[in-house]
């Protein structure tokens, strides 16, 4: 007789079918439990990031029209409030660049239709011409995006609305001029980004990255673990959009500190620092991921492993784990160099232990990120390849 239901492991209630099923609805409820709470994480962090930008475009758009409208009695000043805005949704670091595109793009788009209104008079195929050699004149000047888009909408406008308003060239002009100017004085005065946070919130996911996917390494080689080797390699990979969100984090706080009064100080101290060690940093996530890929190879090759080694790798993601936290803090990054030194200590007793041949390429990408780390704490280049050779010891 076949029983009605399976019974639990202690002889109970039979077991109601999906409660412990990997596939069962306890399980499916759970997943989207768990997607929903990381998707409501991700929207806050997202919020959180720009909430500041919120506010400044806000302020910036108000400030704009009163300065426009109040000051310089523009009777519509529409266009003063919309340069503001997207002044300041350009990404951080180009917003003094996007403000000189904003007032070129417009000029070109006034001269432009001026001029052919003059020549041409006004009508469908006149709309089109003017356009055209708009963008034209705005590309051949400068290139930008930004500034074809203002150059090819003010024309439109010109060439539209001209005919019924007059007087609207200047008016367009002061607008963009104001637009920009006050988005410059909100970012750089009134509501200043602090440059130290903008570096540090972006640097954090990529130093991250790299100090995860580096202990795995040390781990995989220290267990023989060619999976593990493999999965840090691929999520190490994943660099790319992290990586490009840090460098525009360091033209923003160069902007930063150098438009506002208030972070004067910092530019050349640590905001400085911080900004130069993108480039080495990029540097030594390019030289980690050869690292990882070799000692996959190692695994896979059964070579010998000194026991050294994976504490040499181990020791160089301290060394990472080290240089964020003092980057972050604002300090010296010395105790950071120490201990990257460390690791070409340990990576040097690793070589004369005996390591085969993908062994001393690991040994060798070990000693070249080290040097990365050491040029992105401040040091020159030879001044860091010359620590690295003396610590390393005799070959």
């Amino acid at each position: 007789m076949v029983a009605a239901g399976r019974r639990g492991a202690d002889g109970g209630a039979p077991a109601r079918a999906g409660d412990d099923a990997p596939g069962g609805l306890a399980a499916t409820m759970a997943r989207l439990r768990g997607r929903a709470a990381a998707t409501v994480r991700d929207r806050s962090r997202r919020v959180r990031a720009v909430g500041g930008l919120a506010v400044q475009a806000g302020l910036a758009a108000a400030l704009s029209w009163f300065v426009a409208h109040e000051l310089l009695h523009i009777s519509q000043p529409v266009f003063a409030p919309i340069s503001a805005v997207s002044t300041l949704a350009a990404s951080v670091g180009q917003r003094l660049r996007r403000t000189v595109e904003l007032i070129l793009g417009v000029t070109v788009g006034v001269l432009i239709g001026d001029l052919l209104l003059a020549v041409i008079g006004t009508g469908w195929w006149q709309l089109s011409l003017i356009v055209v050699l708009a963008i034209v004149v705005a590309l051949f000047l400068a290139g930008s995006a930004a500034v074809v888009i203002q150059a090819g909408a003010t024309a439109v406008l010109i060439a539209t609305l001209s005919p019924s308003i007059r007087d609207l060239e200047i008016p367009r002009f002061v607008d963009a001029l104001v637009g920009g100017g006050v988005a410059l004085l909100v970012t750089a005065v009134l509501l200043p980004l602090n440059p130290l946070r903008v570096l540090n919130r972006a640097a954090r996911p990529v130093l991250d990255l790299l100090v995860t996917q580096l202990d795995a390494t040390a781990g995989a080689l220290a267990d023989r673990d060619a999976a593990r080797a493999r999965t840090a390699r691929r999520e190490l990979r994943q660099n790319k959009g992290p990586l490009k969100a840090f460098v525009e984090a360091t033209q923003g706080a160069r902007e930063a500190s150098t438009l506002s009064p208030v972070h004067w100080h910092q530019r050349r101290g640590p905001v400085g620092r911080y900004a130069q060690a993108a480039e080495p940093i990029d540097r030594a996530m390019r030289n980690s991921g050869t690292l990882i890929r070799r000692a996959v190879t190692l695994i896979e090759d059964d070579e010998p492993v000194p026991e050294p080694l994976p504490r040499a790798v181990a020791d160089l993601a301290e060394a990472v784990r080290v240089l964020k936290r003092q980057f972050a803090a604002g300090a010296e990054p010395d105790r950071a160099r120490e201990q990257s030194l460390r690791a070409v200590q340990m990576a040097g007793r690793a070589y004369r232990e005996g390591v085969g041949f993908s062994g001393a390429v690991v040994v060798a990408q070990i000693r070249t990120t080290v040097s990365d780390l050491l040029v992105a704490s401040g040091l020159t280049q030879d001044e860091a390849n010359l620590l690295v050779r003396r610590n390393f010891g005799d070959l």
